[in-house]
């Protein structure tokens, strides 16, 4: 069974940092670009950044760019968002995906889902 499985979300304060993961199982994804999205409630799933399958290109949407980093580790089948300088309007269930496709801000090019991990800025 493929799972990804995301972690690493919280309470933190505005101005903050949190590290999500997303660690891939039944499957290796080390060909998939991996991205994150966030949601919330009433809203459609929002890009928030992708990676190729190498690591060599990343795209960010233009509200987190300079604040939001993503990387993997293909050895660990694992993406990684580093978060920083959190504001609450960052305050979002954020969720991992996989496409063996290109890195596209539509959700539904996306063949594989994590479960979801809460983030909540508080101001």
């Amino acid at each position: 069974q493929v799972q990804l499985v995301e972690s690493g979300g919280g309470l933190v304060q505005a101005g903050g940092s949190l590290r999500l993961s997303c660690a891939a199982s039944g499957r290796t994804f080390s060909s998939y670009g991996k991205a994150w999205f966030r949601q919330t409630p009433g809203k459609e799933r929002e890009f928030v950044a992708g990676i190729n399958w190498t690591g060599g290109s990343t795209y960010y949407a233009d509200s987190v760019k300079g604040r939001f980093t993503i990387s993997r580790d293909n050895a660990k089948n694992t993406v990684y968002l580093q978060m920083n300088s959190l504001k609450p309007e960052d305050t979002a269930a954020y969720y991992c995906a996989a496409t063996a496709g290109l890195i596209r801000v539509g959700a539904g090019h996306y063949n594989y889902w994590g479960q979801g991990t809460q983030v909540t800025v508080s101001s």
